[in-house]
């Protein structure tokens, strides 16, 4: 079992950046991040893996910067530029084996999420 910790979140202007931390208890091979924006499907932002490999959203790429510290177990997402779409509940997850898509299915480990909102 591996536990998600997750913080960071907040609010701020079109433009402005945030960077979001989720602590895991113990040693994961995959991890990410996902959103969720009300009466919407949580989709993938971005992804890591321990080869430090990683994959992005569309949506997110050029803006936002997943990255891990090893040493510290911990998962950051930089985001700059925010838009107001942007605007949603961002959740943590892991995995113990590699990933190689941006699936909400394929993790099992999630944490309880942190809320970003962006206004115009």
């Amino acid at each position: 079992q591996v536990h998600l910790v997750e913080s960071g979140g907040g609010s701020v202007q079109a433009g402005g950046s945030l960077r979001l931390s989720c602590t895991a208890s113990s040693f994961t091979v995959s991890m990410a991040w996902f959103r969720q924006a009300p009466g919407k499907e949580r989709e993938g932002v971005a992804l890591i893996r321990t080869s430090g490999t990683t994959s992005y959203a569309d949506s997110v790429k050029g803006r936002f910067t997943i990255s891990h510290d090893s040493a510290a177990n911990t998962l950051y997402l930089q985001m700059n530029s925010l838009k107001p779409e942007d605007t949603a509940m961002y959740y943590c997850a892991a995995e113990t084996t590699y990933r190689y898509t941006l699936a909400p299915s394929l993790f099992r480990f999630w944490g309880q999420g942190t809320q970003v909102t962006v206004s115009s």
